[in-house]
């Protein structure tokens, strides 16, 4: 049966909001980012060292996330394709501004798509964006873009939280201008010190909740809690289970638990660098490990879901139904027939960039020991970590945000993407997700997205143990944020009281 690709989202859906955005409530809300990459981060949502805790806030989508994790309208109000999925059409929302003052229309869509393809950008959405082959301006208001090949979809392609709308012509100054259509317009950028927002009068969606909003820079997670605790900042996202006590049963704060298909904590292993070329010593590593026993103790219990090396979540269409227990005599087995009868020692490097990745690091040392595997905890500072040390050390933790599973098998597996960070190449896969992509009938496409979770399962070089029931707490001041995972937060709902 024939999928029908035709698909439109009434503007309606966008009457959404909880409170009245007429009236202002003022104040400022505080929130962190953990400069990992150094004070290179810049206000380009396109570019290497985008500086996303700024543009999620300061520029709209074409296509946001829904709750379920489905393509829903932003700056785009409805789209339809082709019978063979090869065209898509976007018809723009009427009436939006930039900060600036200028209108966003379809001129500004082909420009910022098109500069994506651009080379010397070296922009990561490069690769999300690779089967893209044509943008046109039909009309001011109405887009089509042609692929170089089926994909049925396409629309959870565009909603990538990096691919947000710039002015056209802006290329060679929104790194620092941060011009966008969003709720706030950024006043100072400042990654290794506070980025100041204002909030934007004339936003679509109505006025935003809060006058101010100040990211401010701070590296290291357990500083991060520190300053939450005694009110330096206002939010934190990702909130471990030893760390989450300490808000519990406290007046002064709230807390959400959000599911969510982020796999922020895993180890990935370079597949082109010994030991790692072999695929048996890779399975091994990964099969040592008890994931339900890692859950309970770095999240602590109903703190996340197991995943078996591979990133599709519970809430994907495309999820497949795959086991994968601790299984210790056959991960000896594999390192024995892989040359490795007494075991084999390997080097972790890990920072404390991430509150959960030095907890997940030392449980895993302790399960996998019994397979004949030591684990040595190397840390590395959490200030410049994704330049310095992530896909240049042979094993690293890693961290990734809830995707599609189309997105994260083409962004992080194919072996031509440019963040495949376990470098692992499989001509096989390339194919099978090509064939996903191009396939019209859901069942079948379906069955192909499964068997591709299953090759990582085998294959692959990152050890993806689950994903995360996100823990988020705010001061008790916060009100008006929505139970949402970090890519889809609408944050002028945000508001803050004394």
């Amino acid at each position: 049966m024939m999928i029908k690709l035709k698909v439109f989202v009434a503007t309606a859906v966008l009457t959404l909001l909880p409170i009245s955005l007429a009236q202002a409530t003022g104040g400022t809300f505080l929130t962190t980012h953990d400069l990992g990459f150094g004070g290179a981060e810049n206000a380009d949502p396109i570019s290497p060292n985008r500086f996303w805790q700024l543009t999620e806030k300061t520029m709209n989508r074409l296509v946001r996330p829904s709750a379920s994790g489905e393509p829903t309208p932003d700056l785009a109000v409805s789209w339809s394709a082709n019978e063979a999925a090869t065209e898509w059409t976007f018809l723009l929302r009427a009436g939006v501004k930039f900060h600036d003052g200028s209108d966003f229309d379809a001129a500004d869509v082909v420009d910022l798509l098109n500069r994506i393809k651009d080379p010397e950008l070296d922009s990561p959405v490069a690769s999300v964006l690779a089967v893209m082959e044509k943008v046109e301006a039909i009309d001011p208001l109405t887009v089509k873009i042609s692929l170089s090949a089926a994909h049925a979809d396409f629309p959870m392609l565009i909603m990538d939280y990096r691919i947000r709308m710039t002015p056209s012509g802006s290329g060679d100054t929104i790194a620092k201008t941060g011009i966008g259509t969003g709720p706030f317009i950024l006043e100072t950028l400042d990654p290794e010190g506070t980025t100041v927002l204002k909030a934007n009068p004339d936003y679509w969606e109505g006025v935003p909740a809060v006058d101010t909003i100040k990211i401010i820079s701070i590296p290291d997670a357990q500083a991060r809690v520190q300053a939450l605790l005694s009110g330096q900042i206002d939010m934190l996202r990702h909130i471990s289970a030893q760390e989450k006590v300490l808000f519990e049963n406290n007046s002064k704060f709230k807390i959400q638990r959000v599911n969510t298909g982020d796999w922020l904590v895993a180890i990935v292993f370079r597949t082109d660098t010994e030991p790692f070329t072999d695929v048996r010593v890779r399975k091994a590593l990964r099969i040592a490990a008890d994931r339900q026993a890692m859950i309970d103790l770095v999240l602590g219990p109903g703190g996340g879901v197991v995943t078996c090396d591979h990133p599709v979540w519970t809430g994907d269409q495309y999820r497949a139904q795959i086991e994968c227990p601790q299984q210790i005599d056959e991960a000896k087995r594999l390192l024995a027939e892989a040359g490795y009868p007494d075991g084999i020692e390997v080097d972790v490097v890990t920072s404390d960039l991430r509150a959960l990745w030095i907890d997940m690091v030392q449980v895993y040392q302790q399960q996998v020991a019994a397979a004949g595997i030591k684990i040595n905890l190397v840390k590395a500072p959490a200030d410049g970590y994704w330049s310095d040390v992530w896909m240049k050390e042979p094993a690293v933790t890693t961290s990734w945000g809830q995707r599609p599973a189309d997105q994260a098998f083409n962004e992080i597996y194919r072996s031509t993407a440019s963040w495949n960070e376990s470098y692992w190449k499989s001509s096989d896969f390339d194919q099978k997700l090509d064939q996903a992509r191009q396939q019209l009938d859901r069942e079948k496409r379906t069955v192909l997205y499964q068997d591709l979770q299953k090759i990582l399962f085998e294959e692959s070089g990152t050890f993806i143990p689950f994903h995360v029931n996100q823990v988020v707490v705010t001061s008790a001041r916060v009100t008006g944020l929505p139970v949402m995972f970090d890519d889809g937060v609408q944050y002028h709902t945000v508001s803050v009281g004394e």
